[in-house]
């Protein structure tokens, strides 16, 4: 790989590809630094296209904190497509960031965003493309290697690829590792002296200084190789996000993302306890923005964004304690022209008539996640909401004018039957029945969505197998037949095989990195794409090591079983998920 910055050549080659927008950077509040003028250099990077990175609020928020420090220098880098990918292995350039066209292996820390399994072999495809061994063993210099997120929680099949992990919220850490390194680095510290060093701050996991033991291939637990490795290894967590930087000056693609708008963080944790739900879990505990302090913030964002919309965004905004008078506060403080959004909302009727407020103007879709066709279902899940509570709220919707509404739903739910997934045929013939005795005029657009159940770590439906893709594929059958005759029903379901894959990384262990390496190296990228996703090449590399994805992802636990990222704590103990998942084990 070229390690030197040419940028016409770099020029040259953007204009060979299908979307140069994604790779040029100098959008609206980028940042450059002079690399001179810094002591330590971070990579951001996204394993995924730049239009679903630049929709990532971690990845803005940790970009706004360290910059804002003269010494540090953050700058982006996302997965290639594949045409820039071609270009870069035929011309051996390697990846470079987006604000100075520097090389990957030039940094001194590149820190990957875990948020989706499907996104693994990006990440190995990422670094070998700037020239870094794909293990830590392998690593004598270069970069530190760094993982944060939701996927850091279990990363086992990832940890032989990584130096440091960081656990819970990294804006409460990001500069404490910075600064470690920054004075390791001025003392001439060697890599593992500055790995053991990391080891000692709270919420690091060095994955390194760790042995998991097997016996017949099945894991019997983890052993520490070092005093400095902690057992367990606490997330760190912001206790105040009132005293933590927000970006109010976030970038401004050039292009089109995902979300394509300013995303205010109004709270951060969930108090609902799905079951299934490993965010309500890691994220805990619940913490709110002050009223004062997201105005302050809106303002500014609005100011120097230009953007149109601003969403309030948390993992249930209608529960932030004062959220009507936050949209009161805010629709009078932020120009006619902004409209407000709430992309999470509670499936109540209080909801919908907070929706409608800060909809006045344009209502687009209204969307709601029942999960279960059931209440005795939805009781086994936890999720408390009763049919006649959601047929209320839609009620409320249907008059406040709303006609697009999205419902999401599971199949594969532990204890689930077919009568649970006919039942979601009846739930939506029953919200159509409604539209028609309202004697509404306009066409009524449902899309009914159904993802597959897939068990995650620090969950109390961890110990719970997936069904089997064969079983995927009739219970979806099962709910296609229950909604047919719905004209006005959209219905989509998540590819089985995909399914199957994220369960088995989900629950993995160190064994599966060999798998995914071999995927790699069989050229599996882009996983979460349907027109990438490779099924053969993925069934061919776990059968080259003796595994099939079922056995990782249909595997069911024993309470008294070691979990393989049970040495990672999210805060809440073994014994309370035990708990939870016995609650409903007359139904299980």
């Amino acid at each position: 790989m070229n390690n030197k910055v040419d940028v016409d050549q770099i020029n040259y080659l953007l204009y060979q590809v299908s979307q140069p927008s994604r790779y040029v950077g100098n959008e609206w509040n980028a940042i450059i630094k002079e690399h001179q003028q810094v002591s330590l250099k971070l990579a951001l990077a996204f394993p995924d296209l730049y239009e679903v990175g630049m929709s990532n609020l971690g990845l803005q928020i940790l970009y706004h904190i360290v910059n804002q420090k003269k010494d540090f220098v953050a700058e982006r880098v996302f997965a290639p497509g594949t045409d820039l990918e071609e270009l870069l292995r035929r011309e051996k350039i390697s990846l470079f960031s987006l604000e100075t066209f520097t090389p990957l292996q030039e940094f001194d820390l590149v820190g990957f965003s875990l948020q989706y399994e499907l996104n693994y072999t990006n990440l190995l495809n990422m670094l070998n493309l700037s020239g870094i061994p794909l293990r830590s063993s392998q690593r004598v210099e270069g970069p530190l290697i760094m993982g944060g997120g939701g996927c850091a929680f279990n990363p086992e099949p990832l940890a032989p690829f990584l130096d440091i992990l960081v656990l819970g919220d990294g804006e409460e850490i990001i500069l404490d590792i910075m600064k470690r390194m920054q004075k390791a680095k001025e003392r001439g510290a060697s890599r593992k002296e500055i790995l053991i060093e990391l080891a000692g701050l709270e919420g690091i996991y060095v994955p390194s200084l760790y042995e998991p033991k097997y016996e017949s291939r099945l894991f019997t637990g983890i052993e520490p190789l070092d005093p400095q490795a902690k057992l367990p290894v606490n997330k760190v967590t912001v206790d105040d996000l009132n005293e933590v930087p927000y970006p109010s000056a976030p970038i401004v693609p050039y292009k089109q993302v995902v979300h394509d708008r300013g995303v205010l963080e109004i709270s951060r944790g969930c108090a609902k306890g799905c079951r299934f739900c490993q965010a309500g879990v890691t994220y805990r505990p619940r913490r709110h923005r002050t009223v004062e302090n997201l105005k302050q913030l809106a303002v500014s964002l609005i100011q120097n964004t230009g953007y149109d919309e601003l969403s309030l965004a948390s993992l249930s905004s209608s529960d932030y304690p004062s959220i009507g008078q936050l949209v009161r506060e805010l629709s009078a403080e932020i120009p006619g022209w902004v409209n407000l959004s709430l992309p999470s909302l509670r499936l109540d009727s209080f909801s919908v008539q907070l929706a409608a407020e800060v909809q006045k103007k344009h209502k687009t879709s209204l969307t709601f996640a029942p999960e279960a066709g059931t209440e005795r279902l939805r009781k086994v899940i936890n999720k408390k909401i009763s049919e006649d509570e959601f047929l209320e709220a839609l009620d409320h919707a249907f008059a406040a004018g709303w006609r697009m509404i999205k419902l999401y739903y599971m199949v594969g739910l532990p204890t689930e039957t077919d009568e649970d997934i006919e039942a979601i045929g009846d739930m939506v013939r029953k919200v159509i029945d409604l539209y028609r005795r309202g004697g509404y005029r306009e066409k009524l657009k449902l899309s009914v969505s159904a993802s597959t159940f897939s068990p995650k770590a620090h969950t109390p439906f961890q110990w719970e197998p997936q069904i089997s893709r064969q079983e995927m594929r009739r219970r979806q059958k099962l709910l296609a037949k229950a909604l047919q005759k719905m004209k006005q029903v959209d219905f989509k379901w998540h590819d089985p095989f995909t399914s199957c894959l994220e369960a088995a990384f989900s629950r993995g262990d160190r064994l599966l990195a060999d798998v995914l390496e071999t995927a790699w190296q069989k050229g599996c990228r882009f996983d979460n794409w349907t027109e990438y996703l490779a099924m053969e090449k993925w069934e061919e590399a776990f059968a080259e090591h003796g595994f099939s994805v079922e056995e990782y992802a249909c595997h069911r636990f024993d309470h008294g079983d070691p979990l393989p990222w049970e040495h990672l704590s999210c805060g809440l103990s073994k014994e309370f998920f035990i708990k939870e998942h016995q609650k409903p084990q007359g139904a299980l």
